[in-house]
């Protein structure tokens, strides 16, 4: 079988699987650079509102493939990076579903996402360290913003391996999902239906605003930054359906 990422655009939301179970869903230049591109096809279709991101049981993606990561440059590292950093700077809301070990560039992809849904399986397993290997591709920033300065050092600084359940306990997963992978993948797929039920416009600006007020340190500031795509969502047909749809609905009580 071809080491592929599966990619299905379908009832608006764009599912996208490492799919190279000889390696454990390892992320080769090949791979990663498809990753990116399958992001990209799903920013571009506008029947896409949100993007789910997963791994071909048993893993979810046991890291960059060594012998490029042993080869590469600067340029190399960053195509590397390429996939998960794909993800990171997707415009939709995504899901990393981590039904397996997520090692290294693995655990990249999962913090790359907005949310993380686990499975009774995951791990996440730094291996820097144990590599003697640096930390790359925001590593080092991405765990800090998710976890907090203290988890963040436990895992960059000692190795420290979250399973399913304390990575739900410290906050890095949302929740955790009984069953099999199928079962992993319809839980992101109902997290991600109300995204799919409303307006595109309005779920990107959510997203952009969202990444403009997290450097904030004022209420107010934020307040300033969510007026005008708030504005604009108030004076779209979209918004004023719903509304009426909601009125009919509470008069006919």
């Amino acid at each position: 079988m071809t080491d592929r990422i599966h990619s299905e655009h379908d009832q608006g939301v764009a599912l996208l699987t490492v799919d190279a179970p000889k390696s454990r869903n390892a992320l080769t230049l090949d791979l990663s650079a498809e990753l990116a591109a399958a992001v990209a096809r799903a920013e571009a279709d506008e029947s896409v509102h949100a993007v789910i991101v997963t791994g071909a049981p048993p893993a979810f993606c046991a890291g960059a493939d060594l012998t490029a990561l042993g080869k590469a440059d600067a340029e190399g590292l960053r195509s590397v990076y390429a996939g998960f950093l794909a993800v990171a700077g997707c415009s939709l809301p995504t899901i990393a579903a981590v039904g397996g070990a997520a090692v290294g560039a693995g655990l990249n992809l999962a913090l790359a996402a907005d949310v993380r849904l686990v499975g009774p399986h995951a791990k996440f397993i730094p291996r820097f360290l144990e590599l003697g290997l640096h930390p790359g591709g925001g590593m080092t920033w991405m765990s800090q913003r998710i976890l907090g300065p203290q988890q963040a050092a436990a895992m960059a600084l000692f190795g420290e391996t979250l399973t399913a359940e304390s990575a739900v306990s410290v906050g890095f997963a949302l929740r955790l999902i009984e069953g099999d992978h199928d079962a992993l993948v319809q839980a992101a797929r109902d997290l991600a239906a109300p995204t799919v039920a409303a307006p595109r416009e309005v779920v990107l600006s959510t997203k952009r605003t969202m990444r403009q007020t997290s450097g904030l340190s004022e209420h107010a500031a934020a307040v300033d930054a969510e007026l005008t795509p708030q504005l604009e969502s108030l004076a779209a047909p979209a918004f004023a359906e719903r509304l009426a749809a909601m009125k009919a609905r509470i008069s006919g009580r």
